[in-house]
């Protein structure tokens, strides 16, 4: 589809999710990826950042008062600017390791919802962390990318890419977006239905990272054929006598917990496809639609997705990699794909 490679250059594509951030180096392919989380230390009204992505991350719901670790990303944009242009800092010197390097020309992507002052502060944001210039990408089309479809091709493409904070859906031709809708809608938000299930259900108070083991381990979006399907041990609060509890969850109360996300997910699809010109639509008949992102990978998304909408429905290859892999490719293939890359200031 493009050209050969060029040499290495210091130049890197950043995918700055809402539950991670990976970044690729031109010529070296994706060399870091780690959690979006910050842990900082309040001093006289200033913030002292004391770790940085895994490290924090272990740090969520575990900090003593005057230490706080927080996700500067929510719903695909900044909501913690500060904070989040320390952390791309933080990202860009351990990528370099060198202390002096030449200021990389850096591509990041962006929801396709994200709004001009959203995308102003992300651009600050990296322009701020030490970019020579920074650039954004929408995120529909660097998940298309990196899933390898034909989007420079007269095709009608569509791509579902379900992150941590946003699903974003897009039809696409000739490299570019002809319909795309951005729902806030993704791994964060079935967690939190997760967690809100348990409290409703079973009077359990779990925190965050047992909703998400719960989710990546049994999480399924249909129910299971026997009503019941697999199950795990699961430990919380107990909410009536504030006591620790164990219990058992199956993956057919998991499946009711995340009817509500998922159904979001299949509205938001089957809205692009109304909203779709009926040529392309026709192609999206023929070749399907492709899932990318983290969120793909829960159980039988496809299934459920393929039966609400009569579609084919595939998973990419790569599906949690894909948008980093795609930014990485509108790096090295610029001149191709400058269409997509807007360097406004």
């Amino acid at each position: 589809m493009f050209g050969g490679f060029s040499l290495f250059s210091s130049d890197m594509a950043i995918d700055l999710g809402t539950a991670n951030t990976l970044v690729y180096v031109k010529g070296k392919g994706i060399i870091l990826n780690e959690p979006s989380v910050v842990a900082f230390n309040l001093k006289n009204g200033r913030k002292e950042v004391l770790a940085v992505g895994e490290d924090a991350k272990l740090m969520l719901g575990r900090t003593p008062g005057s230490i706080q670790a927080i996700r500067p990303m929510r719903e695909g944009v900044i909501a913690d600017f500060d904070v989040a242009e320390e952390m791309i800092k933080h990202f860009i010197r351990k990528v370099h390791k060198r202390t002096t390097f030449t200021k990389p020309k850096i591509i990041v992507c962006v929801p396709h919802g994200a709004t001009p002052v959203e995308k102003r502060a992300i651009r600050q944001s990296v322009l701020g962390a030490g970019a020579r210039r920074a650039g954004l990408i929408a995120e529909p089309i660097a998940a298309a990318i990196g899933a390898g479809m034909p989007i420079t091709d007269p095709t009608g493409n569509m791509v579902v890419d379900i992150g941590g904070g946003t699903t974003e859906v897009a039809v696409m031709s000739l490299g570019d977006i002809v319909y795309a809708r951005s729902v806030r809608v993704g791994g964060d938000r079935m967690d939190e239905a997760i967690i809100s299930y348990l409290r409703r259900q079973q009077n359990l108070l779990v925190g965050e990272a047992t909703a998400e083991r719960i989710k990546t381990s049994i999480g399924t979006a249909r129910m299971p054929d026997d009503g019941r399907g697999a199950s795990m041990m699961i430990r919380g609060r107990d909410l009536l006598n504030g006591i620790p509890k164990e219990t058992e969850l199956t993956q057919a109360q998991v499946a009711e917990a995340l009817s509500e996300p998922v159904q979001q997910i299949c509205e938001a699809v089957m809205t692009a496809l109304e909203a779709t010109p009926p040529d392309l639509a026709a192609d999206i008949v023929d070749r399907g639609v492709m899932l990318t992102g983290g969120g793909a990978l829960l159980g039988d998304l496809d299934l459920a997705l393929r039966e609400q909408t009569g579609l084919p429905i595939s998973i990419a290859d790569d599906s949690l990699h894909c948008v980093a892999l795609g930014t990485g490719k509108s790096l090295e293939y610029e001149k191709e794909l400058r269409h997509a890359i807007d360097y406004e200031s």
